[in-house]
């Protein structure tokens, strides 16, 4: 099971063009959770070798101080081996590898990078949902930490049409949360394209935490203080989860693996599930 630190709260992780030098610098005074560094969709072809002397001098001079630095590098091919070459150069960078259909290609990239470099997947295509399970079967193997939804350039590829509320492809994104909950990897959420539109934004993060998100990959940072908050938990969640293993603190309780708590049967493992929600909580009040 990934063990959650200050820095891996991942309820906001917002996606930063490597060649917006203004959007890198401007990362160390906001609040999301995480940030990807992306050398692939967001840069042209030709300004590649600019970005990554970009990303040279932020991972120096700029990184955020209590936030997740991830660097999205470009798929097989050219570009790639330039991308892994800077790697190289920073050392412990975690590395997010696009459209990941394979463990073959995240192991590429780990033999490129060496052992210590964390990897997250884009998973992004019917290929990549239909072998997420097998991909996170390997992630002790080869360090995986995280899988992030890229759903469009899956609904480009699926030829299908998003309805509205994501409904025909919630079945899509529950099978790659259960490829990361069976390996004990986190899982975020895909962008939402209008970031003008908080209440569309807002509604997708609620829908996204209920079929068992962590968080969300975002594109604008007017998307983050709505991330930070339908990911967290609520006043009434922490007080649940505070009476739950209080009950089971209780010296009635010891031996006892099923209570009745108001009328209410509560097993053991809710307790267990009632921790973690109260560790994910002091970890959020520690970075506030």
């Amino acid at each position: 099971m990934t063990r959650l630190t200050p820095k891996s709260l991942r309820r906001s992780v917002l996606s930063i063009p490597a060649i917006n030098r203004r959007a890198l610098e401007k990362s160390r005074t906001l609040e999301a959770d995480g940030y990807i560094v992306d050398l692939e969709d967001s840069v042209a072809e030709s300004r590649k070798g600019e970005a990554r002397e970009l990303v040279e001098t932020y991972y120096h001079n700029h990184l955020p101080q209590n936030a997740e630095v991830v660097l999205r590098i470009n798929g097989e091919g050219p570009f790639q081996e330039d991308d892994l070459a800077l790697v190289r150069r920073l050392g412990a960078v975690t590395v997010l590898v696009p459209k990941v259909e394979s463990m073959e290609a995240l192991l590429k990239v780990r033999t490129a990078i060496g052992a210590e470099p964390r990897l997250w997947a884009m998973v992004e295509t019917p290929l990549g949902v239909l072998k997420a399970g097998e991909i996170a079967g390997y992630a002790n193997t080869l360090g995986i930490d995280c899988f992030v939804v890229g759903l469009n350039d899956l609904v480009k590829e699926s030829r299908i049409t998003l309805e509205p509320g994501r409904s025909n492809v919630i079945a899509w994104l529950m099978q790659v949360v259960l490829a990361a909950r069976a390996y004990g990897l986190s899982v975020l959420d895909s962008v939402c394209n209008d970031f003008n539109d908080l209440a569309a934004f807002e509604a997708e993060c609620a829908m996204g935490r209920t079929i068992g998100f962590d968080g969300k990959m975002l594109i604008h940072p007017a998307q983050i203080e709505a991330a930070n908050r339908q990911f967290s938990p609520t006043d009434s969640e922490i007080a649940e989860a505070q009476e739950i293993v209080a009950a089971f603190d209780a010296p009635e309780a010891a031996g006892l693996n099923v209570i009745n708590r108001n009328g209410r049967m509560i097993e053991r493992l809710h307790a267990d599930q009632a921790r973690a929600l109260l560790l994910k909580y002091a970890l959020i009040h520690s970075r506030n």
